[in-house]
């Protein structure tokens, strides 16, 4: 029962923050949380997670990078 409504609210969550990129709220941090609970039932649901980080990391890189460069 535990293991059926944390894989159900992982889905919705998911769900959720598919609609909130669309309209207003923190859709990618939502779908994040999402992934989260789903990554611990289901190895794509980790693996959607780790590039999910991943292009966070490099988005990060990429800010403070341009960031660097303008104060320069």
């Amino acid at each position: 029962m535990k293991r059926t409504l944390k894989i159900a609210f992982g889905f919705a969550l998911v769900f959720l923050g598919v609609i909130m990129i669309i309209t207003p709220g923190p859709g990618w941090l939502t779908i994040a949380f999402g992934l989260g609970l789903l990554a611990a039932e289901f190895v794509w649901a980790k693996k959607l997670l780790d590039r999910l980080k991943d292009q966070g990391i490099r988005m990060r890189q990429l800010f403070l990078a341009r960031l660097r460069v303008d104060r320069a």
